[in-house]
Formats: C-alpha cells, structure tokens, sequence
C-alpha cells in the first residue's frame, strides 16, 4: 500500500508550527514517530496536502520538573524513554507499566507521548484498507452512511485504543496544548471526547505539547493490564488502569481506576474512589469495583475479540491489577 501524495514542513519551533497549522487548517496532519500516522496514510484513512513533522521541534522533548514539582514530559518524547526515566520510575508505576506494553520494543523507540495521546480511534470496520472498506460501502467514519457496529444509530463507536492515556488519567494529569490564541491546559480526561469520529478536543491549528502530572500523585502505587491478541505488538482489546495512594496501615486514602479500549474515550472508573477511600483491603471491596467497571466499559464489535470476552475481562483485569496494587505494594 502506497502513500498518497503530500508536502513535508519542517519547523523548527513550536510557534512555526502552529502557524503552518492555521494557514493549511484540515489539509494539514501532523506527524512525530509516525508509527500511527504512517500505517493510516497506507490505508487511505487520511490523504492530507501537507504533513507537519515535528520532530525538529527541540522545545517537545524532555522529562523535567515543572512548578510545583509537576512532571513535565515534552510530547515528543518516546515512550522509551519515559520507561527508562529515573524520575518516571521512581514516582509513577502505573505509566511505566502502560507504557510498557505498547507495541514492541521498536515502535516504542519511535512512537512519542504526544502521538499516543493523540491516537485515532478504531474499528474492525474502519482500520482496513481502502479496497475492503469500498467492498462494504464504507462505514460511518470513512466513506458510509452506515456505522456497522450500531447500523440503526447516527454514532460512531470506534474504540480508544491507547494505552499511555488511561495510565495519565489515574494520575490527574493535564495536556498542554499550543495555539494560535497561545498555550492553554486542560484535564487529560477531558481532552478526550467519547466520540468515535471526533475523539479529542484538539482545534486543527493547535498542537500537544507535554503531558503535566502534578506532583500531588507521585509515588502513587499503580499497573497496568490489558487484553490484546499477541502480546508482543497488538493494541489492547481491553485495558485496565489503577493507580492507588496506600498508607502504612494499609488503608487507601485514594484510588483511581481507568479503562482503555472499551469506549471512545479513556474513561474513569467514577465508583472507584467512593467505594476504596478510607478502606481497607477485601474482597468484596474489589469486586464491587470490578463490577462498576464493567458497567462502565461497553465493548461493542469493534475487534476481533467479542464483547462479551472483553466486557469479563474487564472485571477480572481490574480485579488482579487492585489486588496486585494493594496487597502486594506493586509501585
């Protein structure tokens, strides 16, 4: 599968890129490691005029301490080096644990934060090529009139497949984002939109440029499991992140519980907090949170795997990865 044709900028700041943004608007897409990116040009999923690389943007890369003893981590760099990072390590288990596991060892090399924030989302019907899609008339997110998971509805139910995402939500974290109108922040679980077609809040002349986790979470317990069908390379099919502030006496002052690839967007687990606040370790509280995960999760036939499979998945990850966390201390 060959490329479509395009233009290639090249800026060197963050500023000359925002401005190659605004002028070409949604002829433009911009790309980093391009192991997403590269794969959905093949497919004919997008056929931009202009790729934006920004690989030469020295200002996105980096893991520094930000004010207040926010973790700051630029959104190009690789999601090696975010496991390999002292200061990630040292603090907060639950993103190295997700990051981790994301593709294999060389994706991991080029792939970037900012690209697996910025992931498309995606469907057994969507992510084929253009001769299989054009077989079935397209589907509601490329080329159709039709979502094929819910062809009775006018919604698109793509999964977010990410794995970083999930792992940063648990942690409170933000997303910084560069515009035409300056830099602003938001919570990363509000960057995200529960929409399959259009999945974050992201104007197309603005860009991410870092990942902010407050320093408040750090030290945190936390891991990260995830369904996939090999385990070397594959998106998840389910993904369960939790991070947990346990004290010395075993009680849990604070959780957080995030799932990944079950919806259109990386959600929280809202039940979490309020049933392991101010408890200790048992067996029935695990469960419940289990079950509050799966009521939250709502896998369709968007993969190989069918919801059912997936939907229990979810409550037993969720169940090991709280057990895992809590009795054993993993961090």
């Amino acid at each position: 599968m060959s490329l479509p044709a395009f233009r290639v900028a090249r800026p060197k700041t963050v500023e000359e890129a925002v401005r190659v943004l605004s002028e070409w608007g949604p002829e433009a897409m911009v790309i980093a490691g391009g192991t997403d990116v590269v794969p959905n040009l093949q497919m004919r999923l997008f056929s931009p005029k202009l790729l934006l690389d920004v690989k030469s943007i020295s200002a996105l890369r980096g893991i520094t301490i930000a004010g207040g003893g926010a973790l700051r981590i630029g959104a190009l760099t690789t999601l090696t080096e975010i496991i390999e990072s002292p200061l990630v390590r040292m603090n907060y288990a639950v993103l190295v644990s997700a990051a981790s596991t994301v593709a294999g060892p060389l994706q991991r090399n080029m792939g970037t934060l900012g690209g697996n924030l910025c992931l498309e989302t995606r469907c057994l019907w969507y992510n084929q090529s253009y001769f299989w899609r054009k077989s079935l008339g397209g589907c509601l997110k490329k080329d159709g009139p039709v979502c094929h998971v819910a062809p009775g509805g006018k919604r698109c139910w793509a999964v977010w497949s990410g794995d970083t995402a999930p792992a940063l939500i648990t942690l409170d974290a933000e997303i910084e984002i560069a515009g035409p109108r300056g830099m602003r922040r938001l919570p990363l679980a509000q960057f995200y939109k529960n929409d399959g077609m259009d999945c974050i809040a992201l104007g197309r002349d603005e860009l991410v440029t870092a990942a902010i986790i407050p320093a408040r979470t750090a030290g945190r317990r936390g891991i990260y499991l995830k369904l996939r069908i090999r385990d070397s390379i594959d998106y998840p099919l389910a993904g369960v992140a939790v991070a947990l502030d346990v004290d010395k006496a075993g009680i849990c002052r604070d959780a957080r519980v995030a799932l990944t690839a079950v919806n259109p967007a990386p959600l929280l687990v809202k039940e979490a907090g309020e049933s392991l606040n101010g408890q200790k370790y048992s067996p029935e509280l695990v469960e419940r949170v289990a079950q509050a995960a799966i009521r939250t999760g709502k896998p369709l036939t968007t993969s190989a795997s069918t919801p059912v499979y997936r939907r229990e998945m979810l409550r037993v990850f969720t169940r090991r990865a709280l057990e895992q966390t809590w009795k054993n201390g993993r961090s």
